[in-house]
């Protein structure tokens, strides 16, 4: 090899250098190469660890350890200096070598940190390499492992060395804690369980396919390129990445552009929305272009109404909306949706049968209502759920927190020993905010009342357990219906347990879908939902007592004074005006959650983690939970992100039993 073509090649790579740094200048961003030294704080104490020599990529070369001579590069180590430079020369010699015989075989040395490399010896190396795209560098390792801490990227790094021990690859590197676990879900593939050699160059060389079509596309606000393949694998199984053309991969991706940036932003990006306001345009012209003569309106359930109440709740929902619509709509119910290919079978047949709007009504149902509304965005989708992040589909579910709140003010008026016990479905989003609520409510008429907490997800016979120990006033499960023949049964709601174990109930939060429903409809008859290109903003809706969503049956057996009380707060929840948490909030562990003056978000509400001080119980583990309950955890719970992976098994539950 000729020593002017590497000439040629570095005036080519110093062109390409001062373009880059022009640009990086211009847009405000660093132009040259990090510098380790300068990120680490000397303030923290740092781990050592040798991981010996590896096949570094390429792309996570991103700075050197001390600032000697970063002027010399850009930012991805493209030259900068005169080529009449003796750093010049010396870069024209490792070119020479590597368009040579003998190539360039010394390994660079380097720390990684976080994931990315910072490079000690060897930084022409390094540009030589990057200037020819190598896809690798080998180098020499130490990695510096940070302070453990619950910053999430220090959550998701300790979960990367895992992931690392039995993988050995660096190509993937997230920043939120759980999506290593959700990778390997989706992969098949257990925590812990070796990859092959073979498995390795497979995800490798599907993993850069995929970089090459997820970089053609717009950039995509800083969600990363992890991010938006973790959504993808959501939709389509991973081998897809070795059968798709390019185009098809492109396309696939496309599709789920906002919902890709929605779900990398979560936090930013999910509006939860808990008025039921009306979203049509104010011009009177708007409405009048909008307005829809008929709708065509679909029920997705995982069961017949026979077999789940929670289905029946929602059927009554449909029910009310052919009341007040008449025939201005035209309304099909799907049943038996109960497992991944059924779900996406009886959607596909809601669509070819006219479906303008789809309801989905259980969390298990998001993963195939989401693939049909990436596939179908002219038609609206709606996942009765929580804590989605996605801009394709809507979710719905009700504050029932405020219910509970009543019926446990009515629990503390009742219970004569001051124990109370609250059997709880699942350690999910909303679930704690319910148990608060009642043990506030129960505080506010009788401030001795404890609450004692078991779990209906976990092992153990909660009532026989209460009854054996004097417990005689207990919260159960919320009725599914308006129906009051599930309070009389004494299986919902809050009850008294006389000593020889008859129940008499109290009263029972309970789920009006009908009002939702009619809400939803209303707003696309007047225009007011339309499913706009480049929105990345995802709608969960999480409506309570001010919009009828969510009601209190009251039983005929309370006490007059005791019903005058819960019906004070029921209108005072109904007309905005009481708020359950705003009050002076101790926690379990003596710590004040409110001083009385602030306000719960809904993210706070949906995601409180903490128990009050008259709560007895806690929040229990994932590997305590039933088997039969871990999927609904997985997709909802409060801890999913720290839920150890398992292979995908895309497996559907009944929601039956969530209330």
């Amino acid at each position: 090899m000729s020593r002017q073509i590497a000439l040629d090649e570095y005036a080519q790579a110093l062109r390409q250098g001062q373009k880059e740094y022009r640009e990086l200048l211009m847009a405000g961003k660093p132009a040259h190469p990090a510098v380790l030294d300068e990120i680490l704080s000397e303030s923290l104490t740092e781990t050592v660890v040798d991981i010996g020599t590896l096949e570094i990529p390429a792309e996570r070369i991103v700075g050197t350890k001390s600032a000697g001579r970063i002027t010399a590069f850009t930012a991805t180590f493209r030259p900068l200096l005169d080529p009449k430079s003796e750093f010049a020369t010396k870069w024209i010699n490792l070119c020479a070598a590597h368009l040579g015989d003998t190539g360039i075989t010394d390994p660079i040395v380097c720390y990684e940190y976080l994931g990315n490399f910072y490079v000690q010896e060897g930084n022409k190396r390094v540009s030589v390499l990057r200037h020819f795209d190598a896809p690798r560098i080998p180098g020499t390792v130490k990695r510096i492992l940070p302070p453990q801490s619950d910053e999430p990227r220090i959550r998701a790094y300790y979960e990367f060395v895992e992931f690392y021990k039995a993988s050995r690859l660096y190509t993937i590197q997230f920043r939120r804690p759980g999506d290593y676990a959700k990778l390997l879900s989706y992969m098949g593939k257990k925590s812990g369980e070796s990859w092959t050699e073979e498995e390795r160059r497979t995800f490798n060389a599907y993993y850069h396919y995929f970089l090459d079509a997820f970089h053609s596309l717009h950039p995509l606000d800083d969600v990363l390129p992890e991010e938006a393949l973790l959504l993808w694998l959501k939709l389509y199984p991973f081998q897809d990445l070795g059968r798709l053309s390019a185009a098809q991969l492109k396309k696939s991706l496309v599709a789920i552009r906002e919902d890709v940036i929605a779900s990398a932003k979560k936090e930013d990006s999910v509006k939860v929305q808990t008025k039921a306001e009306d979203e049509s345009k104010s011009s009177l012209v708007s409405r009048i272009v909008s307005v829809l003569e008929t709708l065509d309106v679909a029920f997705v359930h995982q069961l017949e109404p026979s077999q789940s109440a929670w289905v029946m709740g929602h059927e009554e929902g449909r029910q009310h909306i052919e009341e007040v619509f008449g025939d201005r709509i035209r309304v099909r119910s799907y049943y038996g949706a109960n497992t991944p290919e059924k779900a996406e079978t009886l959607i596909e047949q809601a669509v070819a049968d006219g479906a303008e709007v789809i309801f989905t009504t259980a969390p298990p149902l998001s993963r195939a209502t989401l693939k049909a509304a990436v596939k179908y965005p002219k038609i609206r989708f709606l996942n009765c759920s929580v804590d989605q992040p996605y801009s394709s589909i809507r979710t719905y579910y009700g504050r029932i927190y405020e219910s509970k709140f009543i019926t446990g003010a009515i629990a503390g008026a009742m219970a004569q020993n001051d124990r109370i016990g609250y059997i709880a479905s699942y350690p999910i989003f909303g679930v704690t905010a319910s148990i608060n609520a009642f043990a506030l409510g129960a505080q506010m008429t009788n401030p001795r009342a404890q609450i004692e907490l078991r779990w209906s997800c976990c092992e153990g016979t909660p009532q026989a357990d209460f009854f054996a120990d004097g417990i005689r006033v207990i919260s159960n499960r919320n009725a599914p219906t308006q129906s009051k023949m599930y309070l009389d049964f004494c299986n919902y709601g809050t009850y008294l347990m006389d000593d020889r174990g008859d129940l008499v109930p109290l009263g029972t939060p309970i789920w009006v879908w009908g009002k939702f429903y009619e809400f939803v409809i209303r707003a696309i008859f007047s225009g007011g939902w339309k499913r706009e290109k480049g929105v990345s903003t995802a709608l969960n809706y999480w409506l309570g007592m001010d919009s009828g969503v969510i009601d209190v049956n009251l039983s005929d057996k309370l006490p007059e004074g005791v019903r005058q009380m819960a019906l004070l707060l029921k209108k005072g929840l109904a007309d905005s005006v009481l708020d359950p948490f705003l009050r002076k909030i101790v926690a379990q562990d003596g710590t004040v959650k409110n001083d009385g003056t602030h306000v719960f978000t809904p993210g706070e509400l949906l995601k409180m983690d903490w128990l009050c001080s008259n709560v007895a119980g806690s929040i229990p583990p994932f590997e305590e939970i039933l088997p039969v309950s871990q999927n609904m955890v997985r997709e909802l719970g409060l801890y999913r992100d720290s839920i150890p992976a398992e292979k995908e098994s895309r497996a559907n539950e009944d929601f039956d039993h969530l209330r």
